[in-house]
């Protein structure tokens, strides 16, 4: 299988020039042209630590904002901290670090995001309102900023019912399946704030605000969902890993569909963008995208041969991050990349078409590397996931070497479930 893998890479792979933001791009077209047609593309990552990852997928997003028209950045990030970071990237207003910071997950708090975040900026600051690029949370957890807005709507708007705002509190820091209740009464209470939110703006009419605190609302409701599911992998659809994917999905759907001309970038892990499943039978955001928008969505997965990168240890929530390595080892389908082709490159695996024959590793299964906001201390070598090349991924951009993301200094962390 390693001689069939490299007879196809050698007729199929695109070596990367370059992982540095701003670099030519000539040896991006590849990419550009795999994409035609395509409305969504996954940017997926096997580690949330690695340098290179931010780099590479920055450098994506430059060449398909300008070179491709892709009009949104997506992000496996909350959803109501990222609302405040839109109006950086489109209007300029506060601090990236800060913004950046405000996101929830450690793994985003770099120089490396502040980085893309700024070139955003810049993109759209002489652009007209309606071609300027947008930033979207996806994911409904840690809404801190979205219960202070809807608590300062009704101190303003309805100062009587504003107290009733006071028990969704345990939402700006609760993890997915930390408050598990089958009789949902935390949902309920949301539901009740978001229908008084919206009363109040049908009657009183459409404000400068309103539209942007009704989505606050909402948010509120997805977060308690989330809270109150059931945590344990058996719970299958019902639990909290499959609703957080169908709240990601859902919330890249409405980019898509209330806006003809959006394209959009999806950036999260790999298991997240992959179009099958991942850990339990866990139904992925990818693969709710390709059942919705079929070719015209894509899945890039970013793969690395061997190096350093950051993560948690174990369950640890509180501390930070700390370096892990790992060589390039024999089990996994990197290694037989990095034995197959040297250096970084980017391989479009629909190229392969009808030839299945000159292709048999591309539906063979494999062990991919697989690490996520924490990992098992120790054993984390050895942690790996299984995939079909072809069925779980229509592209796959290849790193060499992976070096440790650069955090940005500390701030407090309110915890999260990111894969």
């Amino acid at each position: 299988m390693p001689d069939d893998i490299a007879r196809w890479l050698t007729e199929h792979a695109n070596p990367l020039s370059a992982l540095t933001p701003g670099a030519p791009v000539e040896d991006l077209k590849p990419l550009g042209e795999a994409l035609r047609g395509t409305r969504i593309v996954g940017l997926g990552e096997s580690t949330h630590g690695t340098a290179e990852f931010f780099r590479l997928k920055h450098r994506i997003v430059e060449f398909l904002v300008r070179e491709e028209g892709f009009t949104t950045l997506a992000m496996e990030a909350s959803q109501s901290a990222a609302r405040a970071l839109d109006a950086y990237v489109r209007y300029g207003v506060g601090s990236p670090e800060r913004l950046v910071a405000r996101l929830g997950f450690w793994t985003w708090r770099t120089r490396e995001m502040v980085d893309l975040v700024e070139w955003l900026r810049a993109h759209n600051r002489d652009l007209p309102e309606g071609r300027r690029i947008r930033f979207v949370g996806t994911d409904p957890q840690l809404c801190a900023d979205s219960v202070e807005a809807v608590a300062a709507f009704l101190r303003r708007a309805a100062p009587d019912q504003a107290g009733r705002v006071g028990d969704l509190g345990v939402l700006a820091r609760a993890r997915p399946g930390s408050l598990p209740d089958p009789d949902k009464a935390l949902v309920r209470r949301a539901e009740e704030v978001a229908r008084l939110v919206e009363d109040h703006v049908e009657r009183s009419g459409p404000g400068d605000d309103a539209e942007e605190v009704l989505e606050h609302a909402r948010i509120l409701v997805r977060a308690a969902d989330l809270v109150t599911l059931p945590l344990a992998a058996a719970a299958g659809e019902d639990g909290v890993y499959a609703a957080r994917d169908r709240y990601m999905a859902e919330a890249v759907t409405r980019l898509v569909d209330d806006d003809p001309e959006a394209r959009v970038m999806v950036w999260a892990h790999n298991g997240h963008i992959a179009k099958g499943t991942y850990g339990d039978q866990v139904p992925a955001l990818g693969r709710r995208l390709r059942e919705r928008y079929g070719d015209a969505y894509y899945a890039l997965a970013l793969l690395f041969g061997k190096g350093s990168f950051l993560a948690r240890r174990g369950t640890d929530l509180q501390h930070p991050p700390i370096r892990h390595r790992i060589g390039t080892g024999m089990r996994s389908l990197e290694a037989r990349l990095t034995h197959a082709v040297p250096g970084d490159f980017y391989a479009d695996l629909r190229a392969a078409g009808s030839a299945a024959d000159a292709a048999s590793w591309l539906h063979a299964p494999h062990a991919q590397r697989s690490f996520g906001a924490n990992v098992q201390p120790f054993l984390y070598r050895l942690n790996t996931a299984p995939l079909v090349p072809a069925e779980d991924y229509d592209g796959i951009a290849f790193v060499a070497r992976s070096t440790c993301s650069h955090l940005l200094p500390p701030v407090e962390d309110r915890g999260s479930l990111t894969g």
